[in-house]
C-alpha cells in the first residue's frame, strides 16, 4: 500500500510542478529578465542606450514615427514565423506611425541589444514610445488585433 501512495506521489509532483510553471510563466520570465538586465555591463547598457536614442527618440531627432515595436526573435521558431505576419500588417497599417524592427537573436550584432532588454524568451515584442522608452512588453505569439490596442494606448 506504501508504495502505490508513494508511487503516486512520484507520478504527481512533476505534474504539479509544470502546472506551478505554467501558471507563473510570466512571473518566471520577468524575473529572469531582470537579472540578465542587471547582469549587463555598464559599458554596454551606455553604449545600446546611445544606440536607442539616435536610432528610436523621435523627439530629438526630428523622425516622424510615435513608436516602435521591436520584435526580438530568430527565423527557426515557428512563433516567431507566425509573428512575421503580424510585423507586415503592422508595417501597412501604421506605416507612418510605428517603425517596426525584426531583431534575430541568434545574429552577434543583435546580443547586446537582446541583453540590454532582457529578452530571454522568445518571440518577445517591445514596445518603444516617442522618446525610446519602453512602454510594454509581451512574450510568445501576439496577435494583430492585441497589439494595435498597444498602438492606440499611446
Amino acid at each position: 500500500m506504501k508504495s502505490k501512495i508513494g508511487n503516486l506521489i512520484l507520478l504527481l509532483l512533476p505534474v504539479l510542478f509544470l502546472i506551478v510553471l505554467f501558471t507563473q510563466k510570466d512571473k518566471l520570465t520577468n524575473l529572469v529578465s531582470s537579472e540578465m538586465k542587471l547582469q549587463t555591463g555598464t559599458e554596454v547598457k551606455a553604449s545600446i542606450q546611445k544606440l536607442v536614442d539616435s536610432l528610436y527618440n523621435y523627439q530629438s531627432n526630428n523622425e516622424s514615427y510615435g513608436l516602435t515595436f521591436l520584435e526580438f526573435g530568430a527565423k527557426g521558431c515557428v512563433a516567431c514565423r507566425k509573428m512575421e505576419f503580424v510585423l507586415d500588417e503592422v508595417r501597412q497599417t501604421y506605416p507612418a506611425k510605428v517603425k517596426v524592427v525584426f531583431l534575430n537573436i541568434l545574429q552577434p550584432q543583435n546580443q547586446d541589444m537582446m541583453k540590454y532588454y532582457g529578452i530571454v524568451a522568445i518571440p518577445t515584442q517591445v514596445l518603444l514610445d516617442e522618446n525610446g522608452e519602453e512602454y510594454f512588453r509581451h512574450t510568445g505569439f501576439y496577435s494583430f488585433e492585441d497589439l494595435s490596442k498597444e498602438f492606440e494606448i499611446n
